[in-house]
């Protein structure tokens, strides 16, 4: 049933669209405001809502044994505009959801668009709506503006929102050499839209490897202001540089691992380390290098990144770059239905509130959206259960800190959704003939067992939602 009073929603990333979608789809109009193009981001390049600017990658898609893959999942059972984007839009990702980044957020903004309830609102929005404004929901993501984020701050009583996210470089793929490069994903590993042969791989010897990491670290990087430099890294997005500064084996163990693949232009000699890329848009013509964030300067990033064997004459659609990231200490300041404590008509969803990844942002807007919806119907709406991914991801955002020995909290991080954040679950440690399962088979037999019962309880929980 439709309801005469409007929802405003700042900010049309992954989060805001998401939340604008389940609003409206449950009969609430929406005020959509997003300030691109009126006001661009150091990361942004169109003015799409849901524009992707690091990866193109919603990771896995495997629900059976992944925690963000039973994420998509219980998306797609919550009609989700997002996921059903990206399921249109995917390209090959081995066991990856991955989307051909432009059609994905144009479908996105399309859908948006013709949606008779929402209407979208293009110019910055720098202070807080007063609560006779009515209920609005803050989704700025990692890029919100100087002046609302000193608006949020000073509406929050806290010193900082600020750390660092970086975006990997892209490369045309006709300017990299086949010849010494090969198609493979790891283990040969079959997913929803690939082969098996979904990534390009760039083998490296030992001195191959000690060379080129060698001069990543001598590289000019950027430099930053001094009022930026209490920002913080993101474990989970770190430039590849500083992941070598970490140790010089940091990257081997990391996005350069050689596990799981075999250079068939030298089948006899395994690889000290392997660089990978993966397709970025439909055509296949762009390939961007997996988790090859970085804060090298451009002149540096070209020099560097060919001397990956194969990349020799690479030509760069987009080299790499560092933008500042914004989170709340939501467990301090948030409810379990994302208000803000201290002024409860405002809410909070995606990367602002200390989630970290796409679909993870999206989601975090899904539940917002629902939250409001039941509010403004007179209704509370439990949060999901924290069996499932979307109440364990909530749980962390609103009370999965951790408490030092002193009783006090300690720092709040962002995380991506992981197994680590569900409670504990029973299942079989043996197989049909009786005999005992051990490592990665025992492990993939508690994880079905965690999706298992994850599946089952969201959809109790959607038919009340």
């Amino acid at each position: 049933m439709q309801t005469k009073k409007s929802v405003r929603i700042i900010g049309a990333g992954l989060a805001g669209s998401e939340a604008a979608w389940q609003l409206a789809n449950q009969g609430v109009p929406v005020i959509l405001q997003e300030m691109r193009p009126v006001r661009s981001t150091d990361a942004h390049v169109t003015d799409h809502c849901a524009e992707l600017v690091c990866s193109n990658s919603f990771r896995s898609d495997d629900h059976e044994a992944n925690a963000v893959g039973l994420l998509h999942q219980e998306m797609r059972e919550a009609q989700s505009l997002i996921i059903s984007a990206a399921d249109a839009n995917a390209v090959p990702a081995g066991g990856a959801l991955a989307v051909a980044r432009e059609a994905f957020s144009e479908a996105v903004t399309d859908r948006l668009a013709a949606h008779p309830l929402i209407t979208l609102v293009r110019g910055e929005v720098d202070a807080l709506p007063d609560p006779e404004a009515g209920p609005c929901l803050i989704a700025t993501g990692p890029l919100t503006s100087k002046s609302l984020s000193e608006a949020i701050l000073a509406a929050t009583g806290e010193e900082s929102l600020a750390f660092y996210d970086a975006i990997a470089p892209i490369v045309h793929f006709d300017s990299i050499n086949m010849d010494k490069a090969w198609f493979q994903s790891r283990y040969d590993k079959v997913g929803p839209s690939g082969t098996g042969a979904d990534y390009i791989n760039c083998g490296m010897n030992e001195a191959e490897y000690k060379a080129f990491i060698a001069a990543m670290l001598e590289a000019d990087k950027a430099e930053f202001k001094e009022w930026e430099e209490k920002a913080k890294y993101f474990d989970g997005c770190l430039p590849i540089e500083v992941m070598a500064e970490r140790g010089i084996d940091t990257p081997r163990y990391g996005p350069m691992k050689p596990v799981g693949l075999t250079n068939p232009h030298d089948p006899d000699t395994d690889p000290y380390a392997v660089v990978q890329l993966r397709q970025d848009n439909k055509l296949g013509t762009l390939y961007n290098i997996v988790g090859f964030q970085t804060k090298m300067k451009y002149g540096a990033q070209a020099d560097v990144f060919r001397m990956i064997p194969g990349l020799e004459k690479a030509q760069f659609a987009r080299l790499g770059g560092i933008h500042r990231n914004t989170f709340l200490n939501s467990p301090k300041l948030l409810d379990q239905s994302l208000r803000l404590k201290s002024m409860p008509h405002l809410r909070f969803a995606g990367q602002i509130t200390g989630c970290e990844g796409y679909v993870e942002s999206a989601a975090i807007g899904l539940l917002a959206g629902r939250f409001i919806a039941a509010e403004l119907a007179g209704q509370t709406l439990a949060p999901p259960p924290e069996t499932t991914a979307f109440g364990a991801l909530l749980g962390h955002i609103t009370g999965g800190h951790l408490i030092d020995s002193n009783g006090g909290q300690r720092s709040f991080q962002p995380m991506n959704v992981n197994f680590g954040l569900f409670p504990p679950v029973e299942f079989s440690r043996r197989r049909e003939d009786g005999s005992k399962m051990r490592g990665p088979e025992k492990q993939l037999s508690k994880k079905k067992a965690l999706t298992k019962r994850a599946l089952e309880d969201i959809k109790g929980w959607l038919q009340q939602a």
